[in-house]
This record gives C-alpha cells, structure tokens and sequence, in this order.
C-alpha cells in the first residue's frame, strides 16, 4: 500500500529525478521525468506534485493511487451468514 508522506518527501528531495512517479505507479511519467532532467523541468513540475500531494486529503489519495490495493478485498462469507472481509496484499 502506498504511503502518502514517502510520495510527498519523495517528490520534494527527488521529484526531478522522477522518483515519486515511479513510488506511484506512474513509470512511463517517471521515464519523462528522467529524459528531460537536463532541462530542470521535470523539477519544476516535481515542486507543484509536491504542494498537490502535500494537500490533498488522505482518501482522495487512497483513491487514486492505493484503489486497486483496495479493490483486491474479497468478501466472503462462511456459510453462517456473517461476512468477513480478506485483504490480498
């Protein structure tokens, strides 16, 4: 599961280098990032990642970033009638 704060402190101490793209899951972002570090853009656009990672909201996170993390929560049920959820990590 992804962690918030590591894709923040990422994208702050090694945005340019694409890093928190490919914490997120974003390889072919990540790859831009690296093609064009000799243009400091990928920097620049790594500053505004982190301010946007930075506020916003943990489930707005979870959403996007951790949603097939969630998505794989089997419920199941043991024949007595009660559910219970299985997380596959």
């Amino acid at each position: 599961m992804k962690n918030k704060t590591t894709a923040v402190l990422l994208a702050l101490f090694l945005g340019g280098f694409g890093a928190h793209q490919f914490y997120l899951g974003n390889i072919k972002r990540g790859l831009i990032y690296l093609l064009f570090i000799w243009a400091l853009i990928p920097g620049f656009i790594a500053l505004i990642d982190f301010f946007i990672l930075l506020f916003m909201s943990e489930d707005t996170f979870n959403e996007k970033y951790n949603r097939s993390i969630l998505a794989n929560a089997i419920t199941r049920s043991n024949g007595s009638g009660i559910h219970y959820t299985e997380e596959l990590v």
